[in-house]
Order: C-alpha cells, then sequence, then structure tokens
C-alpha cells in the first residue's frame, strides 16, 4: 500500500497544481512514472485512465466557479481530440522521446513571454479563438506522446496570446475530459488491435493509478475554487514560472 499512498499524495498535489494554473497533472504524474522505471506509452496511458477521473472533477469544478468560456469550449475540443488520436498512434509505433528538445524549447519561450508579461499592465483582450485550431492538435499530440502536453502547449500559448487567464484554465482544463477520454479509448483500441506491444506492463502499475486517481479528485474541487479567487497578474506570474520550471526539467532530463 505504500505505492498506493505515495501517487495519493503525488496525484493530490499535481491536481492542484493543474487545476489552479491550467497545467502539470500529467508532467509531473508522467515524471514521478517513469522516475519509477514505467515505459513511457505505459506511463501516458497510467495517467491519462488517472485523468478520465480527474478531469471529470477539475471540470465539475470549474463549471460550479463560472470559469468556463463556453465558445472556446467547443471550438478546442474537436482538435484536442484529433491531435491526442494521432499522437497515440504515434507513440504506440515510434519512439517519442525525438520531439522533446522541441517541446523543451517551446516551454522556454512561452514561459519568459508570460513571466515578462505578468509585470505590465494586464490586457482586457477576449480569447484568440484563430489559435484554438493549432494549439488544440498540438495539444492534444504532445499530451499523449508525453503523458502531459494539454495544459502547457494550450493554456501557455491562449495566455501568451492575451486569453483572460481565469477562462483560458478553467476552459482548457474541463475541455481536457473529453481530449483524455479519446486518447484512453485509442491506447485501448491500440491494446485489442495488438499494436501495442508494452501494454502487458499496464496491470503491474495498477496501484499506482488507483493513488493517482484517488488524491486528484479529492484535490480538484480546491483547485477549481482557487482559480477563481487568485488575482489575475499573480495567476499569470505563478504559471509563467511553472513553465520555466518544466522546461529546466525538459533540458535536464534530455542531458541525462
Amino acid at each position: 500500500m505504500s505505492e498506493f499512498f505515495i501517487f495519493f499524495f503525488v496525484g493530490a498535489l499535481a491536481q492542484l497544481v493543474d487545476g489552479a494554473l491550467g497545467m502539470a497533472y500529467g508532467v509531473i504524474s508522467s515524471t514521478v512514472l517513469l522516475g519509477f522505471g514505467v515505459p513511457p506509452s505505459v506511463a501516458s496511458a497510467s495517467v491519462h485512465t488517472a485523468e478520465l477521473f480527474t478531469t471529470a472533477a477539475s471540470g465539475t469544478a470549474h463549471i460550479a466557479n463560472r470559469n468556463i468560456d463556453w465558445r472556446l469550449f467547443w471550438r478546442l475540443v474537436p482538435f484536442g481530440v484529433l491531435g491526442g488520436v494521432l499522437g497515440t498512434y504515434v507513440l504506440t509505433s515510434v519512439d517519442g522521446s525525438t520531439i522533446r528538445p522541441f517541446v523543451a524549447a517551446y516551454l522556454g519561450i512561452i514561459g519568459v513571454m508570460l513571466t515578462l508579461r505578468s509585470f505590465r499592465k494586464m490586457p482586457r483582450a477576449q480569447t484568440p479563438i484563430r489559435l484554438v485550431p493549432p494549439l488544440g492538435a498540438a495539444g492534444g499530440f504532445l499530451d499523449a506522446v508525453g503523458g502531459g502536453g494539454w495544459g502547457p502547449i494550450v493554456t501557455s500559448g491562449l495566455l501568451g496570446a492575451g486569453g483572460q487567464p481565469r477562462y483560458v484554465i478553467g476552459t482548457v482544463n474541463s475541455a481536457e475530459f473529453l481530449v483524455t477520454l479519446a486518447v484512453s479509448l485509442s491506447f485501448l483500441f491500440a491494446l485489442v488491435t495488438g499494436h501495442w506491444e508494452e501494454a502487458g506492463d499496464l496491470s503491474d502499475h495498477a496501484l499506482s493509478v488507483l493513488g493517482l486517481i484517488a488524491g486528484g479528485v479529492l484535490a480538484a474541487p480546491l483547485a477549481g475554487y482557487a482559480v477563481r479567487r487568485i488575482p489575475e497578474r499573480l495567476l499569470l506570474r505563478l504559471v509563467g514560472l511553472l513553465i520555466c520550471v518544466l522546461c529546466v526539467q525538459q533540458i535536464v532530463a534530455l542531458l541525462t
């Protein structure tokens, strides 16, 4: 049971960060699983299984706190689902590590931009709808491949283009449930058709997944409330700093 409680606290911490800042549940959870020696495709599948529950709880909390831009939500979901399905196919076919340097570079640029922007006057711009298709597709793809690219790509991209933090974070978190569902069904399809050779390792990590689910579901309501209350400037600054930390983590992983 020690494995369950370790991942319970990992899941709770990851969901608090993800629900309040719009990213990092998948990144934190995947990083810990990989540190335990779990293969990348199994880590991604495990995290997405847990996210079926945590994103449902998180989305419900954001809806209850009225953090959703529904126009953005319905524009974002189809492209995220498409990218997620494609990313699952790639991950179960080739080594996804080849695209990690590009993700690290992207995170570094966006993280610096958001941190600097938080020190300037906050514009009251509407969410940039024209950027939704490419960001949604890229976020879904990298989320499936890396086990946690949805928030860092989509949230940071929309915030960097001028979206209002509260509604961007709430909408992206809520849309993630449908993207996660599509990715999980894609992993299941790859398993049933024999396309996924490493799937046999999934049963070995059932306690880890249960811990991630339990911790994430319990923490989700608090995170949804926090994003409503945290000042916009501080929220943007926290997101920018978090992205910079994730960038450094990616670079260290590439060099080791």
